[in-house]
């Protein structure tokens, strides 16, 4: 049976050092078969008292057959080390074995010896089974260190065409950029077009040389870092030549920052033309989550730029007030940005009236106010101007109904305001200030009222 035990243990070891284990080729197949019979040595031995000397000498010869093989074969190099420790342990075994059978008395006097000989095999066995396992994870270490670096030779030629790619995709990128600009600033020539035939919205005429002098800014830092990123490509591409990959990826961050700096003023020139746009065609009627704070802002600048266009005379102090807590809120952006523009281009017009009467120390003021109160969001347009008197104050809703000289306003806008602000489910109020008591008559300043649901 211990010759059984062995084997077991020499298949098993064979199977873990050849890295056969799951493989399914055929020395797998027979290392396994090797186990099966094996395990049905002991299992004859220990169930069949008659079979045991016929199972004794068949493990015997089994193992002195995988000894042979295993010294022979090339294949088997890696388990020569553990069957040299196998082998003292297996042929003190075979030998007992064979003493026992030819020479009883001999064996009975020398059994004791035996079974040191045996003891000493196994510690030897033990011994080198240690050594060998510490000298295999030795090898492992030494491979996976050979292996990292084959890994990280790998990962550098990875990077170099990693970093290859993005040039090309950069550059590809940048030219991408260019012609969505110049596409953007054709389709806002043709929606400038399409606005000033627009009654309802023939506000927007006047904001032409606004959204100009607004594209600029973002079109210049376009440019600028479009040509510095060039600078940088060039450098990048000669660092990957050299081999230099460390300023490469510094080269290649530079580049990224700049990316990032032309995406936001692209975006912001596109959101621009987008803003132009979408304002300029007919209502959907589909409501989105729209930055209120950022639709204010839009269009505060947009037509200040545009009457500073029409008067280059004309300077006024603008402000938004804006509250960060109230977010987005669902309405038709078309509709409310309208509304708002109206608002803010009668604000900067009565302002600009104001101003013609030459007040001294008269300082032409327009604010935007946006707050929230949990269910509502309140956007307030005031302006320090002439004000508007009572007698009137209640027909500033009513279709064609204007304060403006004829030719100068269609008495539509804040008619239309007031409906759009109805279908959202707000209010539409105005409020006019007084100045000092001693003229109490006199009118200065106006402030619209926006209430909007949540």
């Amino acid at each position: 049976m211990n010759n059984s035990i062995l084997l077991i243990i020499l298949f098993n070891y064979l199977r873990k050092v050849l890295e056969t284990k799951g493989s399914g080729v055929r020395l797998e197949k027979l290392l396994i078969a090797g186990i099966v019979i094996s395990v049905a040595f002991i299992a004859a031995a220990a169930s069949l008292p008659e079979a045991r000397p016929y199972v004794k000498w068949s493990a015997h010869a089994l193992m002195l057959f995988m000894i042979t093989v295993i010294i022979a074969q090339k294949q088997f190099k890696p388990a020569r080390l553990f069957m040299y420790a196998l082998m003292p342990l297996a042929l003190i075994d075979f030998i007992s074995d064979i003493t026992e059978k030819a020479t009883p008395v001999f064996y009975r006097d020398w059994e004791n010896y035996f079974d040191i000989a045996a003891i000493f095999s196994l510690v030897w066995l033990v011994a080198m089974m240690i050594i060998n396992s510490r000298q295999r994870k030795a090898m492992l270490k030494e491979k996976e260190k050979l292996l990292q670096a084959e890994k990280e030779a790998r990962q550098a030629e990875e990077m170099k065409l990693l970093l290859e790619k993005q040039v090309a995709e950069r550059t590809v990128e940048l030219v991408r950029q260019k012609v969505e600009l110049e596409k953007a600033l054709v389709e806002l020539k043709a929606a400038q077009l399409q606005l000033i035939q627009n009654e309802k919205m023939a506000s927007l005429g006047e904001l032409t040389a606004g959204i100009a002098h607004e594209i600029q800014n973002p079109l210049n830092f376009v440019n600028n870092f479009s040509e510095i990123n060039k600078e940088l490509l060039a450098e990048m591409n000669e660092a990957i030549v050299k081999g230099d990959y460390e300023e490469a990826m510094a080269l290649a961050a530079d580049i990224t920052s700049n990316q990032d700096k032309i995406n936001f003023h692209g975006k912001r020139a596109d959101g621009i033309v987008k803003g132009m746009l979408q304002h300029s065609r007919a209502s959907t009627g589909q409501k989105e989550l729209t930055d209120i704070n950022a639709l204010c802002d839009e269009y505060l600048r947009l037509s200040y730029h545009g009457l500073r266009a029409k008067d280059k005379t004309f300077n006024a102090k603008f402000e938004l007030v804006a509250d960060s807590q109230i977010g987005k809120i669902n309405v038709v952006p078309q509709d409310l940005g309208r509304v708002i523009l109206n608002l803010i281009n009668n604000a900067f017009y009565a302002v600009s009236e104001r101003k013609k009467q030459q007040d001294p120390g008269y300082e032409p003021t327009v604010t935007v106010i946006t707050s929230g109160t949990g269910s509502n969001i309140t956007i307030k347009v005031s302006d320090n101007g002439p004000g508007i008197p009572k007698e009137i104050i209640d027909k500033i809703f009513q279709p064609f109904f204007t304060t403006k000289p004829t030719g100068q306003g269609t008495g539509l806008g804040l008619s239309l305001s007031y409906d759009i602000v109805k279908a959202h489910g707000g209010e539409l109020k105005v409020e006019t200030l007084t100045v000092a008591a001693q003229d109490a008559k006199k009118q200065e300043g106006t402030t619209f009222i926006i209430v909007l649901p949540v």
